[in-house]
């Protein structure tokens, strides 16, 4: 199965201009929209997110993976890592830096091919859609066998919302495993703490809880944390 994980969007030609290239180059591959709403040009909060997905993805999967916002420069090197059994294909920008952290083997390789036709900003459908075509094809990987660099040395844990949803519940880069149930949160010196779901709590009560990902996720019952709390992608949590 081939997995896109970007921030295009749904709307928009973008995600069927890249499934359409997938279906010319790898017909009987299965391909799945996991995510087209990743936190906008900001691969380091993409990364904590992308971590926190793979545990569902099956081992030998394919996952298209773009959050650029330095799509067309020289600056970021295509990329593709085999990563515990799973390929990812991408910038190597850092969006692969945490869920490479947590690994047992890695295997990367640059991406060297360049196709006939590149656009200056449409990287993942010209270059990172065919790469991944050959790797469902089971073709040569097209680039240079290189040794893994974590360039950003961002922590194992990140102390920030990383992802709202449309429902307002905020997302962060902690992993619940590593807190205590009685821990308290705070967000603009407001304490919040923990419940084990929705309906623990009365409406309009905000809290935090493991999500179904296992990261520590901030909500409120019956309303939007992110407008009640007054909180964006990035805003720090303190514990």
């Amino acid at each position: 199965m081939i997995f896109l994980f970007t921030d295009y969007g749904l709307e928009g030609p973008y995600i069927g201009q890249v499934e359409s290239v997938l279906h010319q180059h790898a017909a009987n591959a299965k391909v799945i929209n996991l995510m087209a709403d990743a936190p906008r040009n900001n691969p380091k909060a993409s990364a904590y997110l992308l971590a926190s997905l793979i545990h569902q993805i099956p081992i030998g999967s394919i996952i298209f993976s773009v959050v650029d916002p330095g799509v067309g420069s020289d600056k970021d090197k295509p990329i593709a890592i085999k990563i515990d059994g799973r390929w990812f294909v991408g910038p190597d920008n850092g969006l692969f830096d945490i869920v490479a952290k947590h690994a047992k083997e890695i295997l990367a390789w640059h991406v060297t091919w360049i196709p006939e036709t590149l656009s200056s900003s449409f990287h993942g459908r010209d270059l990172y859609a065919p790469v991944c075509a050959m790797l469902e094809n089971k073709e040569q990987i097209p680039g240079d066998r290189v040794g893994w660099t974590d360039k950003h040395q961002w922590p194992d844990d990140l102390n920030e919302v990383i992802y709202i949803d449309h429902f307002g519940n905020c997302m962060t880069g902690i992993r619940a495993e590593r807190l205590n149930k009685v821990e308290v949160l705070k967000i603009n010196d407001q304490e919040i703490l923990n419940a084990e779901t929705f309906s623990d709590v009365t409406a309009g009560q905000v809290f935090w809880y493991e999500n179904s990902n296992g990261l520590v996720e901030i909500a409120v019952n019956l309303g939007s944390a992110n407008k009640v709390l007054d909180i964006t992608i990035g805003h720090p949590i303190h514990n």
